[in-house]
């Protein structure tokens, strides 16, 4: 399955609203970050770092949604709504995640090198969370509406609060 067709599957898999894939391709503020940044990441590892940033820039501007040409992200993401949403420039996103608007997959300021979240395949990161520093979101995990992780969440856990406390794990309770 090609890029276009993992980004189309994956609005259709998670946004019962979408009804048809003109429209997805069409009105999809997520979708049109998410192509364009594909430009920009090319002209990233390329080393024109310049033009790199003034594409994502602009996307920015048209979308209201903020990816770093550094950021690497898989096929099949998922961006509902997106407004606001960041994503720094090491971060890492793996396929089938599903990231809502307002969320920041940012730095703390603090760290050299890798410096922003991985997000392993199948996570939900919800409306507003802030995922900071280099941490890793596990696979299938589920982030709260408006946490603050700083630490690590495990492959099936939910974290909430802030900061983020992982309080169930393959939805059995954590004490």
């Amino acid at each position: 399955m090609g890029w276009w067709q993992a980004a189309i599957a994956a609005v259709k898999r998670n946004d019962p609203a979408a009804r048809s894939t003109a429209e997805v391709v069409l009105t999809y503020p997520g979708v049109h970050a998410l192509f364009f940044h594909r430009l920009s990441h090319f002209l990233y590892r390329h080393q024109r770092f310049l033009l790199a940033k003034i594409n994502a820039q602009f996307w920015r501007f048209i979308t209201g949604i903020e990816i770093h040409p550094g950021a690497e992200i898989a096929s099949g993401v998922f961006i509902d709504h997106g407004s606001g949403l960041v994503i720094g420039e090491t971060a890492v996103v793996e396929s089938d995640v599903v990231l809502f608007h307002g969320v920041t997959l940012g730095g703390t300021g603090k760290d050299q090198g890798k410096r922003h979240p991985t997000i392993k395949q199948g996570a939900l990161i919800s409306a507003h969370a802030q995922v900071l520093g280099p941490v890793t979101i596990g696979v299938a995990a589920k982030i709260g509406a408006s946490a603050v992780v700083i630490t690590d969440v495990p492959d099936y856990g939910t974290a909430v609060g802030i900061p983020a406390k992982v309080v169930r794990i393959k939805g059995e309770k954590v004490e």
